[in-house]
């Protein structure tokens, strides 16, 4: 089984396969740990997740690596704000993002490593840059790469010539100290008072990696020279990933990696994500209102990854919807969750499910097939169409647990616990119901909002009315 999947640099759909014949290596750029990720980062990360139980699920080893980025501008400037030493601010935030990857059901890398962890790797990197040519030094210390020195700068974003400008309030910010050309950029960073004691010893002076120098270090170390396939948000395209080609190619002289994957951005009910708006979701923020962390996963995997994704609280409610209808399909046929991904799954009945995953990742496509396939074999069962078909049903809960793993979702078979809906509640629903009967409707209103606003919704019927716990 073979999985074809969108090539950034080649703008075509390409064979994924290992070039040593063994093991998809690849490699995904990760957090910086400065804060929580948010709901955006972990579409990036979801997706990721997809891409490689899609290639396990399908009979293909996998060797995946994923970096942490505990050193930069904005770990540095908030580490010392908050009075903390920078691996003891970047541990806790590590620390939080590995949890919610757990929380999201996200397999774990093989390799994790971390920027501060591989400073002699990039210092070695940057030392065989300088021997080629391919890089400078400047007069505060500082090491520059020299686009210049590299004909093939642009093939990733199609932009060879970008105009780059510089001033004193972007500085900090932006890797630019004192370059020859203002397309140059950092691979090593002078010390700067405002560093505080973040700082290591090199050939050219006390100083850090700049951002791009750290993910060549590391994909190289634990892949190889040459690999297989790099992942990352659209926006990493240029110019980090351009950047990362363009010093990993000047000093071995082969190609990077075979294959580019990039995710598109997420929305929020239809605008960009914003500290300003609002609208920065993490995933402890939307557990917070209500939700379960499977219902988040499932909106972030639900649309196509080269398209953007608008994420509303509506698809939440759906997601809830959807997975609820997968649980009762398990209880319906005994399907219990299986250990996860394993090499060459069996489909089954639920082969279209794999086809289009195998597909460009068709991630829609493949979660409609699904449903199709659930509401059809549920309306066979009801018609008896199963009965004493031990071992046709045997093949069909195989196959709904490896979609079930394709896919990374946790379906839970437990039987809910029955809600007790306290007494105060009772009567302040039944009060709005005789006042709705009155055609009272300003009290009716009145009364539904209290109870909205004490976490339960009501929903009338004919007869009578039903209460839930409400989600925001």
């Amino acid at each position: 089984m073979v999985l074809n999947l969108y090539d950034t640099m080649t703008r075509e759909i390409r064979e994924v396969f290992p070039m040593d014949e063994n093991s998809v290596r690849f490699y995904g750029c990760g957090p910086t740990v400065y804060g929580p990720a948010h709901i955006g980062n972990f579409r990036t990360f979801v997706l990721q997740d997809v891409f490689r139980r899609v290639l396990e699920t399908s009979g293909q080893q996998t060797f995946h690596v994923r970096n942490l980025t505990d050193v930069d501008d904005k770990t540095i400037r908030q580490s010392q704000e908050q009075g903390v030493k920078l691996k003891d601010f970047t541990d806790k935030w590590t620390a939080r993002f590995q949890e919610d990857c757990e929380l999201l059901n996200l397999l774990t890398p093989h390799a994790e490593p971390s920027a501060v962890g591989h400073i002699p790797e990039q210092i070695s990197l940057i030392d065989k840059l300088i021997e080629g040519g391919k890089a400078y030094r400047a007069n505060d210390g500082s090491v520059y790469f020299k686009v210049d020195a590299f004909p093939k700068y642009g093939r990733l974003s199609r932009l060879a010539d970008r105009e780059i400008t510089t001033s004193d309030n972007v500085r900090e910010i932006s890797d630019e100290y004192d370059r020859d050309s203002a397309a140059d950029f950092a691979l090593w960073k002078a010390r700067r008072p405002e560093d505080g004691d973040n700082f290591w010893e090199s050939p050219w002076g006390e100083g850090r990696p700049g951002w791009h120098i750290e993910c060549s270090a590391m994909s190289m170390k634990y892949l190889g020279e040459s690999f297989d396939l790099h992942s990352g948000g659209v926006d990493l395209i240029f110019p980090h990933h351009e950047n990362e080609i363009a010093q990993s190619e000047a000093v071995t002289g082969k190609t990077f990696a075979r294959h580019w994957f990039h995710i598109a951005h997420l929305m929020v009910e239809g605008q960009k994500m914003s500290k300003s708006l609002g609208n920065l979701y993490t995933l402890q923020d939307l557990v917070g209102k209500g939700y379960k962390e499977q219902e988040v996963r499932y909106v972030l995997l639900s649309g196509s990854y080269r398209q953007p994704l608008n994420f509303t609280f509506d698809s939440m409610q759906a997601s809830r919807k959807a997975l609820s209808k997968l649980t009762d399909f398990a209880k319906k046929f005994g399907i219990e969750p299986s250990g996860g991904p394993t090499l060459e799954t069996e489909f089954g009945p639920f082969y279209p499910v794999q086809e289009a995953l195998l597909s460009d990742l068709n991630t829609p496509e493949a979660l409609g097939r699904c449903f199709r396939l659930v509401r059809e074999m549920g309306e066979a069962w009801d018609r008896g169409e199963f009965d004493g078909k031990i071992e046709e049903l045997e093949v069909l809960r195989k196959g709904f647990q490896a979609t079930c793993d394709a896919l990374g979702l946790i379906i839970e078979v437990k039987e809910e616990v029955v809600e007790v809906v306290p007494e105060e509640i009772q009567k302040l629903a039944q009060n709005r119901w005789e006042a709705k009967l009155n055609k009272d409707w300003t009290a009716a209103d009145d009364i539904r909002e209290d109870l909205l606003q004490k976490g339960w919704a009501i929903k009338d019927g004919k007869d009578g009315f039903d209460l839930a716990k409400s989600v925001e």
